[in-house]
């Protein structure tokens, strides 16, 4: 049956030359004689070896092209990269390449290019990033595995081996996906111990594995009896690898043998790390990368000539040896266990075989495009040593192939060759073939010349391949191998020109010669005795007797047993074979016939199979599929005999008729014949798109899952992710299918309505646990990249193939369209310098330059208040003084005075503008950083802005300035965002100047309080404590301390330690320390030891606070006790009395130093500390007295501290207030208010904003004696009248500190207007303004208290009043980002900012260290959130729905917000809710927790650091285009332009501009979708004459928009077009479709209407049902009008013929499709069932109905209306 193999000609595609050498003559390096001619070297390969990973190559996806080979050329150290004539990259290596391949690398997405050079391998990304890594020892050649690099170590370490053959070394092989992206930032600090150990394997080690290009090369090892041994034998050569499986060749040259070798790749999988942006994690270098020899053989003397890996006949990977001295190919067929998805598990040699051969190539030629596993399926092309060239499938060799011979002179000519080459033509011989990528080779003749030659015909045909993948899936295998041979071996028919016309002659031969042998029956003439009994008289008479029996009313379409051929008339068993075979196909191809049918691309492949389908059908007497096809594509089909006479039951399968039943009576009613079977296997590729798309239906509708098989019969796979529905469950099931928008707009308009709706269904409020590629599916991009989270920020979203696949397909290049909006239309240049109106300082950068940003400018919008800020805090411009314009002598005095109060004011700028630029930007780490400058001169506007300079003849300037420019380095560290990897540690050392100076000092407390300090060692601490500059020191000491807040790490508490002289043991020589630097060194040890209530270090402080600091300021003291008593709070932060454990004396040392005189332990009043015996310090008494001067501030802040929050009401009763005129004389009234704070801060829960609250703190003696002297009703000589007031103004004040420390960040709006009350109160006792509020103090204060102490406790008012301000915390804090967090540490730090002290000059240190006003960063954090539009990515207004969990003062509560905005704090945030109807709805639930804010870059923030995206929906403005919100508008505006033909239409040009551009104009005004815009210009510039259609495509634009479902208007118009078509050309009697496939397709369209209307499907259609509905009628119309379509029909049920004229044919084939009438012996067998039961004038509707359930009520009269005629 076999014939000998038959010949084919190759397709010669070209000469070929490499074009790198045209390259280099293009450059003038290639003259002939430059170079020697063959010292370069080049290699081709498949673009998909180089490309990122792709989606999927299996579905339609493009393969390459007729000539997309990709070529690598080297020659020295240069590559070239081309692509036919183009060059893609140039790569130059510093030395001689010796090797280059691609390699893909597990934790990289891209592919590497990998360049072996003597001393080096260099890598480089396809972008051209560059690493380089030195090779200590000599490796002579590299090979890719599928996890990474193969280095082979050179036999002699000295020697480099040159190994160019091994350079022709790539292969066209896939990588499966992985989504790393590559990150060259990244470092593994794995122990030294190991690394040594790595080291010397690697260097012991003869085969390296590099597994990322910033790791070591590690050693290899083999596995022998289950053991470990290094691999260490340096004649076990690599010959070859596989970089798609983990297999390795070698050969053994003292041995005389090769090997197969499997490299162990479970570890790989394994070792990845979930976090892709670390992709070094230091596990993977702990596996060990193991070699398993699999297979051996002594073969032959020398290592064979290649190496390649091919497939079996049924898809097992073969590993192919060309040995050149036995010139035989040696095939090793092995096993692959792929029990794991991922991982390859045993693979284990089965069987091997030799082929005679001098060369040969890997070649994909037979089943193209079908992937087993990874591997695509490859073919052998062998040259053997007579010059012949054969392909094998396997073993069994094909066809031979031949160099064409008709080409002749005019080839040569076309190509420039020369004559005496064209005579020898005719005799030439093929010498050797290479270079072979997917189907093309490169043949060299025997007279040199190079031809680039395809195996197939050009252009290959995609349905071929199709046809072939089907068969070999569904055929058996002996047919398959048969077809296979007859196929390739068949020469007569090598002239056709198409690979079709040649596969359809061979099936039509087939069918031709064994065809013509079917038996013709007839079915007067039984040939079965069933037969003869099923026509008896007898059963006749049966049957009326038994009118109940069923049987006989069995659907006749869907009986479905097969007519078997009698054995007698198939004469022999070839007859048999052939017949089987083409059964078999014909339900194949059938099956992929209607695979196809679902792609609308696929159309004309679908002609041509159902031509060929026809033919095999009608040999087969399949009369039923005949008529199938004929109806699908009547005019193809005309020349077929009658059907009439067929008796044929088999109904073919119909995919659109099962989706039809299934919409109309459920997934499990539905006939599971309708499905193809092959379609139910499992792992058949040729059918997948279609297996995919009924198993969606069949989820959608109710089908049962069980694993991956449906109760349909199909498989599936489902992502994972909770569904509460069907349509939920379809979703998920697209996203495992990888069934995205693209191919959703692939399947016909009909088909892809359903899915549609389910996606539509579940865009509303998808499930929290999905995938982000099901959001992108359903069109909720924003939720996807909440998903993505941090992952996102570095590869954006559409750097993902995952999303990319599903996403719509023409918005995925779009860049983000910038449209001026109202908030953002003011120019930069009028926001920067509103303020100024001289351009001499525009250029001087003042710090704030970058506070301008989108996110301000959405936030602030015309409003000018953050221009006023900066203008107000802008040190670095000479102030404005105003003069007289002739100044005299005693006005320059003047200028003088007003400049030194000026100075003092620019001085203090740098603390403000820190807070105001608090972590607002980002610096590259390759800049310095640069600092504003503090310009202390001022200007004279009156006289052309002149500068005058402050004179400092008798003060000194560098004493004046030098904490003003720390504050200055402060504010500049502060402006920077934390960085989301750390700081670098050399940056820092990089800004570090030579000098040391004030401003670094800041800059290393600000890096410190943004713990930036962590990266830095001690020995880097050491280096700046080297430098003995006091202020670097203190800025070190509190930074240090902050980044390590809470660590209690040892290294950093000795350095604080050594800081406090009094710790050190006597027998030390003293040190002479400034006070300041013990004070900072204090509170370093406080904030290191946070929270801690460590009991040594709180006993230390304790101590402290009380002693007299041994440093060169005394009046410095009250500062370092306040910095011992600050400490000590933070040490026992909120711990209250569980801090003191056994020590009952702590808390009376503490009264002690407040002075309060309850004492309850006597004893040890006096007793001195075991630390106080430190010999260079004493305690500050004088005589037996503690000086409570100086000690109360720190202990009232240490009390207030440790029971903060605590309501413990013995310590605030202890912390009493005086409450008689005797007392108010002996406390300070500064006290008096710190103690107020204090009291307040430990009964936390009782501060309320209202006035009585401030009223109740207020002893009734001071209350009442200060009304009485406001109201002059007492005399002041009775007693101290000042004493009074000033405890009355400071009890107020700390009244007032406490109120705004509760409500800090809160935006409280009582605690607000009662703070204003008192500021402006305050105000007005001071200096009249015009501003009133009710009064709430007595006024006249100042004659009873000092302005000093008014303005000071005015000053502590507002800055409490900035704490809640509605404006935020501090007002501006980070430009509006920041707010306060009322967490302890958060109270403490504000406390100690805040303290109320305040300096009274820019040097005044003396009761509070000015360093520590920073340290309110620490209370800082990042709560705002933005909304950014997905699509634009531009920020946008969006309303927030916020609810806030139930506290002890109100219940759950909801209130709505305007992005951008602040949200509560983290202890009662609950929820967060896009609302408003203009975005689509999203949730973000939260659980209140008492923890500080989601830190930058923190993987678990929900808001993405402070970014929220969101999405529009079409048809709604953003709220900056529109504020008022006039949704109508859309509507209004569509029909007034909709709504005029008469004007569109007329002839007046201008009535038809005006109205068409609006449509356009208002389309883009509504949706950045382009289909939809440009569908609009389409509509109102292309389509002016149409009227009628124009006028319905606005409408449906309309629909389409303003219900946000753009992608219906391709289903519109599709349906709307075809059906008009259909009638407009049938006025005209000419045909517009040959084919009648748009029918099934809208009936399912129907049928998923009639399922939405009867409640089949949930929740309401997605498309108008009256549409559909009247597109129905018209149908029925059209079909009524036609004239002869009755007779033709009634000509066709009696005959089976159909009509003789083209139309008629057509229109007959619409007919039957649209009312599912059956073939006409199914017809005829159903009425001959009926007649004898249904008496005369009785209708036979009802019986038809039953026998023919499928056929629609039109048909089934006409049916009847028929046979009544017949009887007339």
């Amino acid at each position: 049956m076999v014939p000998a193999i038959g010949s084919r000609q190759l397709t010669v595609l070209r000469e070929f030359r490499p074009h790198g050498l045209a390259v280099e003559e293009a450059d003038g390096e290639g003259a002939p004689g430059a170079r020697p001619p063959q010292d370069y070297d080049y290699f081709l390969f498949d673009p998909a070896l180089a490309a990122s990973p792709g989606p999927n190559p299996g579905d339609w996806a493009s393969f390459s092209g007729a000539d997309g080979d990709h070529e690598l050329f080297i020659r020295g150290n240069q590559i070239i990269w081309s692509s036919g004539s183009r060059v893609h990259k140039r790569y130059v290596s510093p030395n001689t390449v010796i090797m280059a391949s691609w390699c893909r690398m597990d934790t990289i997405s891209d592919a590497l290019l990998c360049v072996l050079q003597v001393d080096t391998l260099s890598l480089y990304n396809v972008t051209g990033e560059v690493v380089s890594i030195p090779l200590p020892y000599a490796v002579s050649s590299i090979w890719p595995l599928p996890f990474g690099l193969l280095l082979q170590k050179s036999t002699d370490g000295g020697r480099m081996v040159s190994s160019s053959s091994s350079l022709l070394n790539a292969r066209d092989l896939n990588r499966p996906n992985k989504e790393y992206g590559l990150s060259y930032n990244v470092s593994c600090q794995a122990n030294t111990m190991e690394t040594d150990s790595k080291a010397n394997g690697a260097i012991i080690s003869s085969h390296l594995v590099l597994k990322h290009p910033l790791e070591e090369p590690q050693a290899t090892y083999f596995e022998e009896k289950e053991k470990l041994t290094m691999m260490k034998d340096f004649d076990e050569k690599t010959i070859w690898t596989s970089d798609t499986i983990p297999l390795m060749a070698s050969y053994h040259k003292g041995k005389f043998q090769h090997s197969v070798w499997q490299i162990d790749g479970a570890n790989y999988q394994e070792a990845m790390n979930e976090n892709t942006m670390l992709p070094v994690s230091c596990d993977i270098s702990s596996h060990k990368c193991t070699f398993r020899k699999i297979w051996q053989g002594k073969c032959s003397q020398s290592a064979a000539s290649k190496v390649f890996l091919a497939t079996d006949f049924d898809g097992l990977p073969i590993i192919c040896f060309l040995l050149h001295e036995q010139k035989i190919l040696l095939a090793v067929r092995i096993q692959v266990d792929d029990t794991t998805e991922e991982a390859f598990g045993d693979i284990k040699p089965h069987m091997s075989w030799n082929i005679p051969a001098f060369a040969a190539v890997p070649v994909v030629v037979t089943r193209p495009r079908v992937r087993v596993g990874t591997l695509p399926f490859t073919d052998v092309l062998v040259l053997s040593s007579d010059n012949d060239l054969l392909l094998y499938s396997g073993k069994q060799c094909l066809c031979r192939y031949t160099l064409p011979t008709e080409l002749g002179k005019g080839f040569f000519s076309n190509y420039g060759l020369n004559s005496e080459i064209s005579d020898t033509y005719s005799d030439l011989k093929i010498t050797s073939i290479a270079d072979a990528v997917e189907g093309r080779i490169n043949v060299t003749c025997n007279n040199g010349l190079m031809l680039r030659c395809s195996l197939r015909k050009n252009p290959s045909s995609s349905l071929v391949s199709d046809c072939i993948t089907a068969m070999a899936e569904g055929l058996q295998s002996c047919f398959y191998s048969h077809f296979v041979s007859l196929f390739w071996g068949d020469s007569d028919a090598t002239y056709l020109d198409s690979e079709w016309e040649y596969f359809s002659y061979e099936i039509k031969r087939i069918c031709t010669e064994y065809g013509q042998t079917l038996p013709t029956k007839s079915p007067i003439s039984p040939s079965k005795a069933w037969d003869f009994l099923v026509n008896s008289k007898y059963h006749a008479q049966y049957c009326k007797r038994a009118p109940t029996s069923y049987n006989s009313f069995l659907p006749v379409s869907y009986d479905t047993h097969k007519t078997i051929f009698n054995p007698q008339d198939e004469h022999s068993t070839d007859v048999s074979f052939y017949i089987r075979f083409m059964r078999e196909t014909l339900e194949t191809l059938h099956a992929l016939y209607e695979n196809l049918k679902l792609n609308i691309l696929r159309k004309e492949d679908l002609g041509c199979l159902a031509t060929l389908l026809c033919m095999v059908a009608s040999s087969l007497g399949e009369h039923t599929y005949v008529d199938y096809y004929c109806r699908d594509f009547p005019l193809n089909l005309i020349e077929f005999p009658s059907l009439a006479s067929s008796t044929s039951l088999r109904t073919p399968p119909s995919l659109f008729r099962w989706f039809e039943y299934c919409l109309r009576h459920g997934c499990d009613s539905a006939k599971l014949e309708d499905i193809p079977t092959l379609m139910r296997k499992q792992k058949v590729s040729a059918l997948s798109w279609g297996r995919k798309v009924a198993s969606f239906y069949s989820l959608l509708l109710g089908a049962e899952r069980k694993g991956k098989k449906l109760s349909s019969g199909l498989y599936c796979e489902v992502a994972s992710g909770s569904a509460r529905n069907t349509e939920e469950l379809t979703v998920l099931a697209m996203v495992a299918e990888k069934f995205g928008r693209q191919q959703l707009d692939l399947l016909p308009v009909g088909v892809s309505l359903v899915l549609r709706h389910a996606l539509d269904k579940c865009r509303d409020s998808p499930p929290d646990d999905w995938p982000a590629t099901a959001y992108v599916l359903v069109g909720r991009e924003d939720l996807a990249m909440a998903k993505m989270g941090s992952a996102r920020k570095d590869n954006g979203l559409w750097n993902n193939d995952s999303l990319t696949l599903m996403s719509v397909p023409y918005m995925l290049h779009l860049q983000p369209v910038t449209i001026p909006t109202t908030a953002s239309d003011i120019p930069i240049s009028e926001v920067l310098n509103s303020e100024d109106s001289d351009s001499v300082y525009k250029s001087i950068e003042d710090g704030m330059e970058h506070i301008f940003t989108s996110t301000t400018q959405l936030r602030f919008g015309h409003d000018l208040r953050l221009n006023e800020v900066r203008r107000l805090l802008c040190s670095a411009r000479p102030v404005a003084i105003q003069t007289p314009t002739n100044p005299s002598v005693s006005d320059q005095d003047l200028q003088q005075q007003q400049l030194w109060n000026f100075a003092q004011r620019t001085t203090a700028l740098p603390f403000g503008r820190g807070a105001f630029t608090l972590a607002t930007t980002y610096t590259l780490l390759t800049e310095v950083l640069v600092f504003p400058k503090l310009v202390l001169a001022g200007r004279l506007p009156a006289q052309q802005n002149a500068t005058v300079n402050l004179d400092l003849s008798n003060r000194s300037v560098s004493e004046f300035k030098s904490w003003a420019e720390f504050h200055n380095g402060v504010a500049a560290g502060l402006r920077l965002a934390p960085f989301q990897e750390k700081m670098l540690r050399t940056w820092i050392q990089y800004n570090r100047p030579s000098e040391p100076n004030f401003t670094h000092a800041g800059l290393l407390l600000a890096f410190g309080l943004h713990e930036h300090l962590r990266v830095l060692t001690m020995t880097d601490a050491y280096r700046y404590l080297s430098q003995e500059h006091d202020i670097t020191t203190l800025g070190l000491l509190l930074g240090l301390a902050a980044s390590h807040r809470g660590t209690m790490d040892p290294a950093i508490s000795k350095m604080l330690y050594f800081h406090v002289p009094s710790r050190h043991p006597s027998s030390t020589p003293e040190l002479e320390l400034p006070t300041l630097l013990q004070s900072a060194a204090v509170m370093g040890i406080g904030l290191l030891y946070e929270s801690s209530a460590h009991a040594l270090t709180m006993k230390i402080l304790l101590g402290e606070i009380g002693r007299r600091s041994g440093g060169d300021n005394v009046l410095e003291r009250e500062g370092y006790a306040v910095a011992a008593g600050s400490a000590l709070g933070f040490v026992a932060l909120g711990h209250g009395s569980d801090a003191f454990g056994f020590m009952d004396t702590f808390l009376d040392r503490l009264f002690e130093y407040i002075g309060s005189k309850e004492v309850y332990h006597e004893k040890h009043l006096n007793a001195t500390t075991a630390d106080d015996q430190s010999g260079n310090t004493g305690q500050m008494m004088d005589g037996a007295q503690i000086n409570v001067d100086v000690t109360a501030p720190g202990a009232i802040i240490a009390l207030a501290l440790i029971f903060l929050k605590t309501e413990s009401e013995e310590i605030a009763a202890r912390l009493s207030i005086p409450n008689t005129f005797f007392d108010l004389q002996y406390v300070r009234p500064d006290f008096v208010m710190l103690r107020i704070i204090a009291r307040n801060l430990i009964l936390w829960s009782r501060i309320q904003p209202t006035k009585e609250w401030i009223d109740s703190q207020i002893p009734k003696t001071v209350k009442s004696g200060v009304s009485n002297m406001s109201e002059g009703a007492i005399d002041s000589d009775e007693f101290d009248a000042e004493a009074l007031f000033q405890a009355y103004v400071n009890i107020v004040t700390g009244a007032c500190i406490a109120l705004g420390l509760k409500y800090a960040g809160s935006r409280n709006g009582d605690a607000q207007e009662l703070l204003y009350a008192y500021t402006v109160h305050f105000l007005n006792e001071i200096k009249h303004i015009p501003v009133r509020t009710a009064s709430i103090l007595p006024k006249g204060l100042l004659q009873y208290v000092d302005r000093g102490t008014l303005e000071l406790c005015l000053h502590l008012i507002v800055l409490s009043l900035s704490l809640v301000s509605l404006a935020i915390g501090f007002l501006f804090l980070g430009g509006g980002t920041h707010t306060f967090s009322t967490q302890n540490s958060g109270i403490a730090a504000l406390l100690i900012s805040l303290y109320p002290r305040l300096p009274t000059g820019p040097n005044d240190n003396r009761c509070h260290l000015q360093a520590f006003r920073h340290l309110y960063v620490i209370a800082t954090e990042p709560r705002l959130v933005q909304t950014v539009d997905v699509d634009t990515e531009l920020p946008v207004y969006c309303p927030l729905e916020v609810t806030v969990a139930e506290t002890e003062y109100y219940d759950e509560t909801n209130y709505c917000e305007v992005t951008p905005c602040l949200l509560p704090e983290r202890s009662v945030l609950k929820s967060i809710r896009v609302c408003g109807p203009r975005y689509w709805p999203q949730v973000i639930k939260l659980t209140p927790e008492d923890k500080p804010w989601w830190r930058s870059g923190d993987k678990t923030d929900p808001f993405n650091g402070g970014v929220l995206y969101i999405k529009r929906k079409v048809g709604s403005c953003s709220y900056s285009d529109d504020p008022i919100g006039c949704q109508s508008l859309i509507s209004r505006a569509m029909h007034e332009v909709c709504d005029m033909p008469s004007a569109r239409c007329s002839n007046k040009p201008n009535s038809t501009n005006h109205s068409s551009n609006r449509i356009d104009q208002l389309v883009s005004t509504y949706s950045a979708n382009p289909s939809l815009i440009a569908f609009a210009k389409l509509c109102s510039k292309s389509w002016k004459n149409r009227c009628n259609f124009r006028e319905f495509c606005s409408q449906v634009l309309y629909e389409c928009m303003s219900k946000d479902r753009p992608s219906l208007l391709q289903v519109y118009i599709s349906f709307y077009t075809t059906i008009e078509s259909m009638w407009e050309h049938l006025k005209i009697g000419h045909c517009p479709f040959y084919d009648s496939l748009f029918l099934p397709n809208f009936k399912v369209a129907l049928a998923y209407n009639e399922a939405v209307i009867d409640g089949r499907i949930t929740d309401g259609g997605i498309i108008q049902s009256m549409f559909l509905e009247s597109l129905m009628k018209r149908v029925g119309d059209i079909f009524a009008e036609l004239p002869n379509l009755k007779d033709n029909l009634h000509h066709y049920l009696t005959t089976g013929r159909w009509p003789d004229v083209q139309n008629d044919v057509v229109i007959l084939s619409w007919y039957l499709q649209w009312y599912s009438i059956p073939p006409p012996h199914v017809v005829a067998s159903a009425v001959e069932k009926i007649r004898p039961r249904v008496p005369a004038g009785v209708s036979m509707l009802p019986l038809l109905r039953l026998l023919l359930p499928t056929t629609h009520l039109g048909g089934l009269m006409e049916i009847e209306k028929f046979q009544t005629t017949m009887k007339a």
